[in-house]
């Protein structure tokens, strides 16, 4: 038998084998893949910290190394991540530091007037019953099923705090990890960002030296698409759930709605999702205003409506840029498969993920479709 047919059966043999093997045991093999996964977890974390905080990272690097001179230029660097995360952090602090006492303050008011609500809703029920002739459904009490369900879902919690002392110590004991997990993810992302050029240039030789130059011009081809794409998206969906949140807050307060920290974090975190975000925020937002005074949740929603679109038409592309270039129906289905496979964040990375891979194919096509037109063009008449 020949040495080069003996070993292309060797390897058939030996990836029949590990096929069967996982098939066999594939909880094994799941739980395997989750738990080397989770060990590696501070690590993507940190890439993906150091990821967001490139651009601005850059950005200080060339004004410091235009000022710093000399035996002080190699410290531009250095300097340019200690600001980004001074920022990055100040910025947090002050989010937290103004959105928390107002959220807690805007919910403590909205559970204390909850008996309230549920009769104004009540009244609004029995208006529509009387107005559309739906007396089949007039002997629903909305009050009494709303203050049940809260009383159940409280006496749950106390429950669940008073007789459950294993799950308050693995509720400490998850609490412990992600700390442990945050402070290494920021470790990581420190020297990631700092080494940023380093590794970078290292990476580039990894590939063109170890692999067919064919190969490597593909592999930086797709690395240098995947990192503008998912830069412009990432900073774009963030600059825009800001905007979004900071106009509807100073709209809220003009026309006087309530709740409005509240219901302006609600409207910026959901605008973080593509398209049903926008629906999701608006109906939660309308529903809490509509317990409250249901003109105010129609007026709420008209309002929104006009700040969505003048958002989105006037001052998101001119802050952010243009959009990734996705039709919209291949936006929504990364947004429904992303978030099936890996839930929140397959949310985060489904869009420019999808778009990254509509891009190569687009590519792809227009290269095969030229070969087509100059094979046809050179074929003898």
């Amino acid at each position: 038998m020949e040495k080069g047919l003996f070993k292309k059966l060797a390897l058939l043999l030996t990836y029949v084998i590990v096929l069967v093997a996982v098939i066999v045991k594939l909880d094994a093999v799941g739980g395997w893949f989750r738990g080397v996964i989770k060990a590696f977890e501070p690590l993507y974390i940190g890439f993906a910290i150091a990821f967001v905080l490139h651009r601005p990272c850059n950005f200080f690097a060339r004004l410091y190394a235009r000022g710093l001179k000399g035996k002080w230029e190699k410290t531009a660097r250095p300097f340019a991540v200690a600001t980004s995360y001074i920022l990055f952090l100040a910025v947090v602090a002050a989010l937290f530091s103004i959105v928390i006492p107002e959220l807690i303050e805007s919910i403590s008011s909205f559970i204390g007037n909850l008996n309230t609500y549920a009769a104004n809703l009540q009244e609004f029920y029995d208006f529509v019953v009387d107005t559309f002739g739906l007396e089949m459904l007039g002997d629903m009490n909305l009050s009494a099923v709303i203050n049940e369900n809260i009383s159940r879902l409280l006496s749950g919690v106390l429950t669940a705090l008073t007789t459950t002392i294993p799950q308050l110590i693995t509720t400490a004991g998850a609490v412990v990890g992600a700390v442990v997990t945050t402070l290494l993810s920021l470790v990581f992302s420190v020297y990631m960002l700092a080494g940023a050029p380093k590794l970078i240039g290292q990476c580039r030789r990894l590939v063109v030296h170890y692999l067919p130059k064919k190969v490597s011009d593909m592999v930086l081809e797709v690395a240098r698409l995947s990192a503008t794409t998912f830069t412009g998206y990432v900073s774009g969906q963030v600059i825009e759930a800001g905007i979004l949140g900071v106009l509807c807050f100073i709209g809220m307060c003009i026309f006087g709605f309530d709740y409005a920290p509240l219901i302006s974090v609600i409207i910026a975190v959901c605008a973080l999702v593509p398209i049903a975000g926008a629906y999701i925020g608006a109906i939660v937002s309308a529903l809490l205003l509509l317990m409250i005074e249901p003109m105010q949740a129609v007026w709420f929603l008209i309002f929104l409506v006009i700040l969505q679109q003048l958002e989105g038409n006037l001052i998101y592309p001119r802050v952010v840029g243009t959009s990734i270039g996705l039709p919209g129906i291949w936006v929504l289905a990364a947004v429904t498969v992303g978030s099936s496979l890996l839930g929140f964040a397959g949310l985060v990375v489904g869009v420019p993920l999808a778009a990254v891979l509509y891009t190569l194919l687009k590519r792809n096509l227009h290269k095969r479709e030229r070969k087509a037109q100059k094979a046809d063009k050179e074929k003898p008449s």
